[in-house]
């Protein structure tokens, strides 16, 4: 499980960086569809990192539900 942990951490981190990469060269780009592709960037670079905060919170309170529930006089009883 910690590896696949570590892995996905990784993966996370390449996902963030390639944003803000291509978030600066949209910004440098003269194009008409530089414009469109700069929000877009700047709404995933916002967007993903909350999205993967709200997970990581939701699978700490399911896995925090899954280890009551397996002890005597947990909320099963």
């Amino acid at each position: 499980m910690k590896q696949i942990r570590q892995i996905l951490a990784i993966l996370g981190i390449v996902v963030l960086v390639a944003m803000y990469t291509s978030t600066l060269v949209f910004a440098f780009l003269d194009h008409s569809a530089s414009l469109g592709l700069l929000k877009a960037s700047i709404a995933c670079t916002i967007f993903v990192p909350v999205l993967l905060y709200g997970f990581t919170l939701f699978s700490r309170l399911l896995r925090h539900d899954d280890k009551d529930s397996n002890h005597p006089g947990g909320p099963s009883d």
